[in-house]
Parts: structure tokens; sequence; C-alpha cells
């Protein structure tokens, strides 16, 4: 059993955890969870015993073996296999043991200690997991020295979940896996006999490989039963509970605390008062209900297109005329499309991105454009490219050279980077943060097309929920190609498939496009189902722009009343500052009356504002819903 008891731990005097308490059984799977900062990692650096608690105990039994993904990739000449098999130092020491040992009775215990862990059959059990993680059979024979820092990441999770530890610590598995190889882990996890924690964004991996929800929050650690959804239905109900009990208990100190101030130096009256006084003790001690605030994103709006507004028209391309990466590409994009691009890594997903950004040129046919066409492109390298010296207003105002600060800040505050972190350089954003100033980089210009490669890394759920609302929200056309299949499912209503060379409509859904992967357990790329017919695209494109078309306007309604609700809120606060303000009361008594009244007439139109605002609410959830 893992036991962690008053775990504090510190960084640079300041806790990042205090008296934190867990307990996980053998066995169980476990999501961390909480928002970026709080210290998920380095409650697993923890456990890992790669730095030491300043208070409290971890304690987990000594005869566990424990696994994760190492920070450094693997290199070398050996291949593949060869590292993941070289990952079970039992087995290795074992096989060794075999070739040099002289005692034949010594012999005999080695023999059946390798029969036990069946040590015959580990060469085909970790070609299995390199090819559930991407890697062809011809791959798994070359010197892991030849792939990319990405690929080798893929290297190094094989071979910690080759060695079958007892307990399995991972740190977002997902955000270097493709689509596939993600749907592969998922199932392999949900498999592991041992005792797994995950930190993942990952919504439907934590909706299937884990069993109980560990929440970090406020330095404490706070365990649910049940997957991400079932915590997220509880955790709400909790807040919702604990918001009504603080209310009241405001209520009840401010009554006290007023007969306090009133009587607490009038004699008959004293004892009543000091009474009171610590009953608003014990109410300051409950702990306050802390809003973990929510992340904003929000696309710019667009002035109108006609479709389509791309046409590629039996396009080759790639980064070698010898050896193109797709061929014969023949597709368009309409003004409203959603559409994902499904395939495994290295079958051209990001070329066609980059394609349609603009950044690499057809070596054969042509890609027509709409001739006002904006395109705004995402990807995730493009944090290598942001200067790390350089604020977030300073990249916005280089990107919008004849736009105001006010415009500047705007436009960053629009995906959740405030006054703060406008102000603050590159290098001490922290990934999610780099990610929002890239979304705010690429909208600037008010693009109608938005080509996003991999934008949830780094983005953790509640940004990830952001980026569904802002997509949706959009009126523009959306590209999309990730690993993430809730966003799929949540955006897209149309499929591309990149594979065998070719760009092609699927003509299906993501379950459809599972499905044929659960069949293909080779992994290779190709559907045979991907052309369909083009009839069924055509209606799957006019029913999402129907639908989208629907819903524009009670959405936008919808905005407009919690504008006006906003508005009026503060400008009660406005009011109430004023009127809390000594020198009001110096002046002539008409000042006061008429801010009385501006009072309740604010109060009353606040009550109807937030009425219309429901309504507004309830009007768009049964659009959207129908």
């Amino acid at each position: 059993m893992l036991r962690i008891s008053n775990l504090t731990y510190r960084v640079a005097g300041r806790p990042l955890l205090e008296n934190a308490e867990l307990t996980l059984a053998p066995g169980q799977h476990a999501g961390l969870v909480g928002r970026n900062g709080t210290g998920k990692t380095t409650l697993l650096r923890l456990l890992l015993g790669e730095i030491g608690p300043d208070a409290g105990t971890i304690d987990i039994p000594s005869s566990w073996r424990i696994g994760t993904v190492a920070q450094e990739t693997p290199e070398g000449p050996q291949s593949l296999v060869e590292t993941v098999l070289a990952n079970d130092r039992e087995r290795a020491a074992l096989l060794i043991e075999a070739e040099t040992a002289t005692d034949p009775h010594r012999i005999g215990e080695v023999h059946e200690e390798l029969l036990r862990i069946d040590a015959h059959s580990a060469p085909a059990r970790a070609a299995r997991i390199l090819a559930g993680l991407g890697f062809d059979e011809a791959q798994q024979q070359r010197p892991v020295g030849e792939f990319s820092g990405g690929w080798r990441m893929r290297v190094a999770l094989a071979a910690v979940l080759f060695a079958r530890p007892d307990l399995l610590l991972l740190d977002e598995p997902t955000n270097h896996l493709d689509l596939e190889a993600a749907l592969w882990l998922e199932e392999w996890l949900r498999n592991f006999p041992g005792t797994l924690i995950l930190v993942s964004h990952d919504r439907e991996l934590l909706n299937r490989a884990v069993d109980r929800i560990v929440h970090l929050e406020q330095r404490r650690l706070t365990s649910y039963n049940g997957n991400y959804d079932t915590f997220e239905a509880t955790r709400s109900q909790q807040l919702m509970q604990a918001g009504a009990a603080a209310a009241k208990a405001d209520v009840q100190r401010k009554h006290m605390q007023a007969f306090v101030d009133r009587f607490r130096y009038k004699a008959s009256k004293a004892r009543q008062a000091q009474s009171r006084l610590k009953a608003i003790a014990k109410l300051n001690a409950t702990p306050p209900v802390i809003e973990t605030g929510t992340t904003t994103l929000n696309f710019p709006e667009i002035e109108e297109l006609s479709s389509p507004v791309m046409v590629i028209d039996e396009v080759t391309v790639g980064y070698d005329p010898a050896n193109p990466v797709l061929r014969k590409v023949d597709l368009r994009v309409d003004a409203d499309d959603r559409i994902a691009i499904l395939g495994v890594n290295g079958n051209g997903k990001s070329t066609m991105m980059r394609l349609l950004a603009g950044r690499l040129q057809p070596f054969e046919g042509k890609l027509q454009r709409n001739t006002r066409l904006r395109v705004g492109y995402f990807a995730q390298h493009q944090t290598d490219e942001l200067d790390r010296n350089a604020t977030g207003l300073v990249h916005m105002q280089r990107a919008m050279p004849r736009a105001t600060d006010e415009r500047c800040r705007s436009q960053l505050a629009r995906f959740g980077l405030g006054e703060e972190k406008a102000k603050t350089i590159v290098s001490k954003l922290s990934g999610g943060e780099k990610a929002r100033l890239l979304f705010a980089l690429m909208s600037a210009a008010a693009p109608h097309v938005l080509l996003l490669d991999e934008p949830t890394n780094h983005l953790d759920i509640d940004a990830r929920r952001a980026l569904v609302d802002a997509i949706n929200s959009f009126d523009g056309a959306v590209l999309l190609v990730t690993h993430d299949p809730h966003l799929i499912r949540l955006t897209a209503d149309r499929l591309w498939l990149a594979a065998d060379g070719r760009c092609v409509p699927f003509e299906g859904d993501l379950d459809d496009y599972v499905a044929g992967l659960g069949r293909n357990t080779g992994r290779k790329s190709g559907n045979g189902d991907a052309r369909g017919n083009a009839a069924g695209g055509k209606d799957r494109r006019r029913e999402g722009a129907e639908a989208r078309a629907a819903v524009a306007p009670v959405r936008r309604a919808a905005e407009a009343a919690e504008r006006r609700f906003n508005t009026l809120v503060a400008e009660k606060q406005v009011i109430e500052a004023r009127l809390a303000d000594p020198k009001l009361y110096a002046g002539p008594p008409d000042g006061v009356v008429a801010l009385q009244r501006r009072l309740k007439e604010t109060e009353s139109a606040i009550a109807k504002a937030e009425a219309a605002w429901f309504r507004a609410q309830e009007a768009l959830g049964q659009t959207q819903g129908s």
C-alpha cells in the first residue's frame, strides 16, 4: 500500500504541498489532476525520491518496483527492441548469469527464475509494445539514435511499460503520441495490473484508465472514487453546496459583527458581544470557497467569405520532390468547415497543415485561395520561435504594429493573458501560457481559417474546455490535428485521413475510425473505406453549417445578456464604493439620496438582467442539444 502522511514541501519558502494525505491500495489506478503550477509533477518527484519532503512521510513497500519515463531520452547504437529489453534489469542480469555461472545448482535456479518471469517471450512482448506506440517491424531494428526526440520519448515510454513495475508514475504520457498510439496506451493502462498514478489533461484517458481521481488544490490532496466525469460532477455539487454555506456564514458574520460594533463597549451587553466575537472567529476559521477561475479563449469575429475558401487541386507536396509526402490531393475547404485530419504520425497530417498555411508550396497541382482569405496557423513547435526575453505584449505589438497598446492588451486578454502575464517575459511563462500567447498571435489578424496542429499540448482540462467553446463559437473554418479524441468528438463534423501518400475524406465518425484501428492490428495507415461517397460528405457539411447558423443568433443573444449583467454588476460596485466613502456624507444629503435611489434601480435591473441571461443560456443549451 502507498501512503502519504502529513506531507509538506516548500519551494523558496512557499508551501506547494501542506499536510497532504493519500492512501492507494495495490492495483488502484489514480488520475492526479489540478491546475497547472499546483505541484503535480513535484509530487511525482517526491514519490520517486528525487527530492525530499520538508515534513511528513511517504511510505512505499520496499518490494515495489517503481517505473517512470526517464527525462533523458535513450540514445546510442542499440536497436529499439534492445533498448526496451534492457530496461528489464532482472531479466538482463539473469541472462548474463545464465551464461557465466558454473555451479550446476545455481544454473538451475537461474533458469527457473527465467521461466518464472517468462523471459523467453520478452522480445515478442517488447515488439508488441513498440508496435502499439507506432513503430513498425523495420523501425524496431533501427538504432535508437537515428530517431528524433519525440520518437525517442516513445521508446522511453515503451521501456517503462515493458518493465511491468509495481508502481507506475506517468506525467502527460500522451503528449508525444498520435491519436492511434494514445488510444493503444489507454487500453494498455486499463489492463495494467499494478498501481498507477497518472498526471494527464486527456479527459478520455482519465475516464477510461483510472478508477479514482486525486485532486491537488490549495496544497492538499483530495481523493474521489470513479473517473474524471464522476469527479467533475461531484466537485461541482460540492462547490455549489460550499458556496451556499459560505454565503449563509457571511450573512451570519455580518449580523453578529453589527451587534458587536454596536454593543461591545456597553456593560450590559459586553458578555454577549464577546460571545459573538468568538463565534465570528470560528466562522473565519472555516476555509473559504476559493474559486479556481476559468480560462478564457475567444477567437475574434470575422468578415464572411463565400465558399469554398480553399481548393486543393491534384496537389503533390512534401520536402523532397523525389520523395513527396502526399500525392494527388484533391480536396476543398468551405467557409464554415470543421475538419479533423486523422492518420498515424509521419503520414502527412502536419505536411497538409503547412501546405494550407502557405509554409509549403506544391510540387505539382494547385492550391487556390479566396483572394481575401486570412489564415491563422498554430503549431506547438512555434513556442521555440518565440523571443524568450520579450513579453507577451511586445510580441503582440510586433504582430499588430499599427494597433494601440490598449488593443494589443485586449487581444491578449481574449486568451486569458491579463495585465500581469502580458508584462511577463516568455521564458517565465508556463507551457499553457505560451500556448495561449500563440493563440493570441495567430488570431491577431482575425483569420477566416484556423489551422490547429496539436493545440492541446500543455493545456489543462479547463483550458481544453475553453478551446472547445472557442472553436464552436468561431464563425470561420477550423482544421485540426490532435491526439485528443475528446476535442475531435466535440468540434469536428468532417474527417480527412492522411494515409499511404494520400489525404482523402473519411466518410464515417471517429468511432468508425477507432473500430478500424482495432481490426488493423499492424497499425498500417491505409483504410479501404476512406473515400466513401461524395453525397454523404455534402450532407454532413450542410448539416454542420445549418446547425451553426441556428446556434449563432441564440449565442449572440446569450453573450449580450451576459455583458448587460456584468455591466450592471460593475455599476453597482461603483455606487457601493461611493456610498462607503465617508467624504460623501460631509456634503449635501441630496447626493446620498440620489446614489441610494440609483443603487436600488441598479439592483432591480441586475435581477432582470440575470433572469434574461439565464433564459438565454437555457435557450442556447436547447439549441445546441437539438
